[in-house]
């Protein structure tokens, strides 16, 4: 029995214009559904340029709260166009606090749920600490018509453990909204940072038996050289589709009968040993 749906990705520029980044948004969403997308994803703080390349700016004005203006807006993009919405991420106010946060909606244009990034980078032009918190409410998985998706953030991408929690939650596909980039100048010593973006994320694919959508932003901000790639990849880590270095709607049918194909043949699942895995929870931090 097929059992497949189509997966829409938003890769995008921003302005410093947040309501023309927002129509750009729900513009691209609606032509994604028009070509067939049934679950519809935008990039991390798409609603403006990324702050957080520069050390301890004023962003407060573009905080926002959630219910609030953007997600109104996200809602009815949902619902005109009967897609369920992963909503990239915004930059949320809360009591005070500071978070980077994903809003998933329904095709009736419901909120499901939000999820909080719970890895916060604070590297040179990534200082998300100046601006986020790093949220205590754990990983979150949303059901929907289509199946069960995970939302993880950006820098969550290179932990697996992230990725394996929300396997093992039921997701069937994991959605990642980022906002990464080259600084000009930047050697790239380590290797190639999209190519490693790239392979590591395939590999939470593989590792966990499910669809990975990955969603970066492009164009130039500053000195920051954000170079789109975004993917799906198979639950056995093909890419199905992706975007080069300009703003493209990335589609890609998935089959979501794979997942159960490839953790039967590989029982990654069956064959772990939680008993010996203490390690991984030991609070470490140096």
């Amino acid at each position: 029995m097929k059992n497949n749906i189509v997966l829409g990705l938003i890769q995008m520029s921003m302005s410093s214009d947040p309501e023309e980044n927002i129509r750009k948004a729900v513009r691209m969403t609606h032509e994604a559904s028009e070509r067939g997308a049934q679950i519809v994803c935008l990039p991390e703080l798409f609603t403006a340029l990324y702050f957080p390349r520069e050390e301890k700016a004023d962003a407060s004005g573009l905080a926002e709260t959630i219910p609030g203006k953007t997600t109104d807006i996200l809602s009815k993009a949902a619902k005109d166009n009967n897609v369920v919405l992963v909503g990239g991420s915004l930059f949320e106010e809360e009591g005070g606090k500071y978070y980077n946060t994903s809003v998933v909606f329904d095709e009736s244009g419901k909120i499901i749920g939000k999820y909080r990034k719970m890895h916060i980078p604070h590297d040179p032009f990534f200082y998300e600490k100046d601006y986020f918190e790093e949220s205590s409410d754990g990983f979150i998985v949303f059901h929907t018509k289509y199946g069960a998706i995970g939302v993880l953030i950006c820098y969550d991408q290179w932990f697996p453990e992230a990725a394996r929690i929300n396997a093992l939650m039921g997701a069937d596909v994991i959605f990642y909204p980022t906002a990464i980039g080259v600084p000009e100048g930047n050697a790239q010593e380590e290797g190639n940072w999209q190519e490693a973006w790239t392979v590591v994320q395939r590999g939470h694919a593989v590792a966990n038996s499910l669809v990975v959508a990955a969603v970066n932003r492009v164009g130039k901000e500053g000195n920051m050289n954000f170079f789109g790639g975004s993917f799906v990849s198979d639950q056995f880590g093909k890419v199905l589709s992706q975007g080069g270095d300009k703003e493209k709607i990335i589609l890609a049918e998935i089959d979501m009968n794979l997942s159960k194909q490839v953790r039967e043949g590989w029982r990654f699942f069956q064959n772990r040993r939680p008993d010996s895995y203490g390690k991984l929870i030991e609070n470490d931090r140096k």
